[in-house]
């Protein structure tokens, strides 16, 4: 009987040592709302019309490196044994940063927010106007890129020869 013996690689060891020993509902729920974070960046985009397949790269690359953050929170917590509790933090603070990105995305396209909520994405802008977590986008973006490319160093090497 081939079928009464069946280890998923989530539930090995391997996994639960070097990937992820925290609750793995608490990893779907992540990436569930990396999804509709990008849903809903994605729709803002089209709306603003300001869709650019660059700056969607960068974010797509920041999400991904958030699993590689957990990952490290996984070895620092085998590490310290301290049995899941780096982890949960660290997912957790993800899944609120996911969460205020999609509350803050539709907001921008018109979806009715809750005072509460709003009051508290109110605190988080600036006098600018832009979020902490849009400066943070942009920061990344090629609009610096853009600026340094006409730029062109030149470097002289003198080489003298001593007797």
């Amino acid at each position: 009987m081939l079928g009464a013996v069946i280890v998923s690689f989530v539930e090995s060891e391997a996994f639960r040592t070097f990937f992820y020993a925290g609750e793995i509902k608490l990893l779907y729920f992540l990436m569930i709302l990396m999804c509709l974070d990008i849903i809903t960046g994605l729709s803002k985009a089209i709306k603003n019309k300001k869709l650019w397949s660059r700056k969607s790269l960068f974010g797509y690359a920041r999400k991904l490196l958030i699993f590689c953050i957990i990952v490290l929170a996984n070895i620092i917590d085998q590490i310290l044994g301290t049995n899941g509790g780096i982890v949960v933090v660290t997912i957790f603070f993800y899944i609120a940063n996911e969460g205020l990105s999609i509350v803050e995305n539709c907001a921008e396209m018109g979806v009715l927010v809750p005072p509460e909520i709003s009051d508290k994405l109110a605190v988080i802008k600036n006098e600018k106007g832009t979020s902490v977590t849009t400066e943070i986008k942009e920061e990344f973006s090629s609009k610096h890129s853009r600026e340094l490319e006409g730029d062109t160093a030149e470097v002289n090497i003198k080489i003298e020869k001593k007797d």
